[in-house]
C-alpha cells in the first residue's frame, strides 16, 4: 500500500516550513508526505493563498524552495496548481490590462466574448454552475475599454483560459517551479470549473474529463502523480477515477457521521462495494467537512438522502453549540449548507467516535492524509472566526510550536500517529476485505499470508466502541480503547 500524509498551511503550523520539517523528523517521522497548502506570493490573499499573485515563488515569509527540497529527500511533498484561475494582481493580469490585445499575456484570461462569441442568452449565462453566489463573471477595464472577465470564485481571482496557448503556457511554468522544488504530487485545484462549455453547466463535463487526460499525460511527462480535487456526485468521482493516479474520497466522511450519528453501518457498506482504490483517503480538510459529497446531486439520488443530509447539519449543530450553523453558508444552488464550517472533534464530540472514524480512514484502500487541525484534536476557532467573518476559519486555527507540543502528548493525537505506523504493517501490503458484523458494526480486515490487521468499529450512538487486532512475532496484540492503541 502507499504511504500516509498530513495536509498543512505552512504559516498555520509552527509559523514557517521549518517548524513543518522538524515535525516530519520527529514526531510526525511515521507519516510518509505532506501537503502544503498554498504557499506561493501571497499566502495570505483574499482566498488564503488560492489566489497568488506569483504561483510559481514560496512566499519568503514561510520559506524558500530550498526548504522544500530538503523536505522532498524524505517525504513526498504534494503542491497545488491552481487550475481555474489567478490574482487579479498577477502580473500576467496587470500586464493585459495596461496593453491589451498588444500585451504578450493577451488571450490568456477568459472573458465573456470568449465563451460567447455569438453573444450569450439568459438561458445560457444563467446555467453556469457556481459555488457563490451571483454571476461568473466581473467588469475589469483593459486598455480603456470595459471587459467582462470570467471569475468563477471572487472577482480578485480572474479565470486563465486553458485552451489558449497563453493560458498553457502559464501552466507549464508553474508545473517547472513546482518539480524543480522537490514536488512529486501535483493537487489540481478547481479542475472541475475550468472547461466552460456554452450550453452546459460547465462543470464535470466530458470537456473537464477530456481536459484532464491531457493535463495529467502533461504533469506525468515532468515525472510527478496527479491527484484531482473534485466535490461532485459520487457517480462523477467514479468516472474520474480511472484518468488520474489519485481521487479524493469524499463519500466516506459524510456516510461516517451518517453511520455514527444514526447507529447503522448499511450506507457504508455499499459505498466500500464500488469505491475506487486509488483513493485519497480524507475527512475532514482545510474547505470544512463535506456532506454534500454524499447525497443526491440535481435529481440523481445520493448515498444518503437529503434528510439525511439535513440530520448530519442538526446533529453537528447541538454537538457545536449552535456554531455550526453560524458559521456554514446555504449556497444559493442549494438548500443545505455544502460542507459543515467545524473541527471533526466538535462534529462528533466523543474520542472514542472520532478515533473510530480516523481508524477507518487509515484501514481502507488508498492513501490516508490526516488535516492538522484534526490530527492535534483541535476545537473550533471561533475567536478567529468572529474577526476574519470566514466560516472556514473555524477549522484553520494558527497553533504556535508551543501548543503543538501540547497537542502531541494528549492520547487521541498519539493515536493516530500510532495509526500511521501501524500503515507499515506487513499486512496492509495484502488483500483487502470488510464485513458488516451486525446492524451498528463492520469489521476491515488485511490479511498478507500469516499477517492480518483488523479495525471493528460499533456506532452505537450511546457507546460507540472500536477495537483493532494486529499480528506480531509473539502473537496477536489488540487495542480496544484509544489510550491503549496511543501506546501502539
Amino acid at each position: 500500500m502507499s504511504g500516509t500524509s498530513i495536509l498543512v498551511y505552512a504559516e498555520r503550523v509552527g509559523g514557517n516550513l521549518g517548524e513543518i520539517e522538524k515535525l516530519l523528523q520527529g514526531p510526525l517521522k511515521d507519516f510518509d508526505g505532506v501537503h502544503v497548502l498554498p504557499f506561493f506570493h501571497p499566502y495570505d490573499g483574499d482566498d488564503a493563498g488560492f489566489d497568488p499573485i506569483d504561483h510559481k515563488i514560496v512566499d519568503p515569509r514561510l520559506g524558500t524552495w530550498a526548504d522544500f527540497k530538503r523536505i522532498s529527500q524524505t517525504h513526498e511533498l504534494t503542491a497545488d496548481l491552481i487550475v481555474n484561475h489567478a490574482s487579479y494582481l498577477s502580473p500576467e493580469f496587470i500586464d493585459w490590462q495596461e496593453k491589451g490585445d498588444a500585451s504578450e499575456y493577451a488571450g490568456m484570461f477568459l472573458t465573456f466574448d470568449t465563451v460567447f462569441p455569438n453573444g450569450g442568452t439568459e438561458e445560457g449565462i444563467t446555467s453556469f454552475y457556481r459555488p457563490r453566489p451571483g454571476m461568473p463573471f466581473t467588469a475589469y477595464e483593459v486598455a480603456g475599454k470595459r471587459r467582462l472577465v470570467w471569475t468563477t470564485f471572487m472577482p480578485s481571482q480572474v479565470d486563465i483560459d486553458i485552451k489558449h496557448e497563453k493560458g498553457q503556457d502559464y501552466l507549464k511554468s508553474v508545473l517547472e517551479a513546482l518539480k524543480s522544488g522537490g514536488v512529486k504530487v501535483v493537487r489540481l485545484d478547481a479542475v472541475g470549473y475550468a472547461v466552460k462549455t456554452p450550453g452546459t453547466d460547465s462543470f464535470m463535463t466530458p470537456e473537464t474529463l477530456e481536459f484532464v487526460e491531457e493535463i495529467t499525460e502533461l504533469i506525468h511527462s515532468y515525472g510527478m502523480r496527479v491527484l484531482v480535487e473534485v466535490h461532485a456526485h459520487y457517480t462523477q468521482q467514479l468516472d474520474i477515477a480511472p484518468l488520474v493516479d489519485l481521487i479524493y474520497d469524499f463519500q466516506t466522511a459524510p456516510l461516517l457521521l451518517h453511520s455514527y450519528f444514526t447507529g447503522t453501518v448499511d450506507r457504508l457498506d455499499k459505498w466500500f462495494q464500488i469505491r475506487p482504490t486509488n483513493c485519497l483517503n480524507v475527512l475532514d480538510t482545510h474547505d470544512g467537512y463535506g456532506v454534500i459529497d454524499g447525497g443526491p446531486i440535481n435529481g440523481k439520488p445520493g448515498l444518503i438522502t437529503q434528510d439525511e443530509m439535513a440530520y448530519i447539519f442538526d446533529v453537528a449543530e447541538k454537538n457545536t453549540g449552535g456554531h455550526s450553523k453560524i458559521a456554514s453558508v446555504v449556497p444559493q444552488w442549494f438548500t443545505l449548507p455544502h460542507q459543515i464550517n467545524a473541527t471533526l472533534p466538535n462534529i462528533v464530540a466523543n474520542d472514542t467516535a472520532y478515533f473510530g472514524m480516523r481508524a477507518v480512514q487509515f484501514f481502507l484502500p488508498g492513501e490516508p492524509q490526516v488535516y492538522y487541525v484534526g490530527l492535534f484534536n483541535g476545537m473550533d476557532d471561533r475567536e478567529l472566526f468572529a474577526k476574519s467573518g470566514q466560516g472556514r476559519d473555524t477549522n484553520r486555527h494558527n497553533y504556535t510550536v508551543a501548543e503543538i507540543q501540547d497537542a502531541l502528548e494528549q492520547p487521541v493525537p498519539r493515536a493516530i500517529i500510532a495509526l500511521a505506523r501501524l500503515r507499515k504493517h506487513a499486512a496492509f501490503e495484502g488483500l483487502f476485505s470488510w464485513a458488516v458484523t451486525g446492524s451498528n458494526s463492520i469489521e476491515l480486515r488485511w490479511d498478507n499470508d500469516d499477517d492480518f490487521v483488523s479495525l471493528e468499529i460499533t456506532t452505537s450512538v450511546d457507546a460507540p466502541a472500536i477495537c483493532i487486532k494486529a499480528s506480531s512475532a509473539s502473537g496477536v496484540r489488540e487495542f480496544c480503547s484509544v489510550e491503549e492503541f496511543a501506546a501502539y
